[in-house]
């Protein structure tokens, strides 16, 4: 079944677990994240780049996870990632396949940064879709994202989501996009704090070269949406040339993405008994 992700998000940050969120490409990472949360019974959210909706195409992609959403007997949200260009997010909404919305505004002033949210905003709540927003800087390099670490004073994240009303808050505590950077750490003492003044559901970008020890620690706090892109790209690659060097001679285009569907798969289940969702969707259902 398909959803909008304000109330399980809302539910996760009170029960003490996060949702994966998984983005995806194409028919396989999209199968490979919902089979993953199917088997686990875990809600899910299933993630498009602004670059996966300009490979794929919009209506191919977000029509392939429609579909496949539509027929899980477990909420799936699907989700538009980084939409950093007010025109994009605009025309997601009015196009009406998702069922949550990033704006990302974290490369704007404070000011223009909630006056430009709290817009997109309303116009995703009278869709009937929910709103992540960001504040600060995420570092590092992914997609069209690519910006210098920022992080996220608390103070300013209270005033912002008391003025824009976004469902949920995408924070920069050393968090990095892509692969890790060297002295990449995760300020636990700035989490803390945003916590403590902020209610609403705290989502953590960048998370593909987090521990186990640090996902913990972080849904403890509240975060309870947690992205994982880099990950699943690596792991589809690597599976990708695994199975070429085994099988040199196999010319089957299933039998040669099935394989690395089924390796992102595994992760996708790991990811979500690390976030302690699985189980979860039987009351969310």
């Amino acid at each position: 079944m398909l959803v909008s992700s304000q109330k399980l998000l809302k539910d996760a940050r009170r029960g003490g677990y996060a949702l994966g969120a998984f983005n995806t490409n194409d028919l396989e990472f999209t199968q490979a994240i919902i089979a993953g949360a199917e088997k686990l019974s875990s809600p899910v959210i299933v993630q498009t780049s602004p670059k996966a909706l300009e490979y794929a195409g919009a209506e191919e992609l977000l029509g392939i996870i429609q579909t496949l959403g539509k027929k899980s007997k477990y909420p799936v949200v699907i989700h538009l990632d980084h939409g950093k260009e007010p025109e994009l997010v605009r025309q997601m909404i009015k196009l009406g396949l998702h069922t949550s919305i990033m704006f990302d505004g974290s490369a704007l002033s404070f000011g223009e940064n909630v006056k430009l949210t709290a817009e997109m905003v309303k116009l995703a709540h009278r869709a009937g879709m929910s709103l992540e927003a960001e504040l600060g800087a995420i570092g590092g390099r992914e997609d069209y994202v690519k910006s210098r670490m920022e992080y996220t004073d608390p103070e300013q994240a209270a005033d912002f989501v008391n003025e824009t009303n976004c469902d949920s808050l995408a924070v920069a505590i050393g968090n990095v996009h892509g692969e890790k950077i060297k002295g990449e750490k995760l300020r636990f003492d700035i989490l803390e704090s945003i916590a403590k003044l902020v209610a609403i559901p705290l989502v953590l970008h960048g998370s593909s070269n987090s521990t186990l020890e640090e996902f913990k620690k972080a849904i403890s706090m509240g975060v309870a949406k947690i992205n994982i892109d880099t990950e699943l790209r690596q792991t589809f690659a690597k599976a990708n040339a695994g199975f070429a060097k085994k099988h040199p001679r196999e010319t089957d285009p299933r039998a040669i993405i099935g394989a690395s569907r089924d390796a992102v798969q595994k992760v996708v289940e790991a990811r979500i008994k690390d976030f302690g969702s699985a189980g979860e969707a039987r009351l969310s259902s």
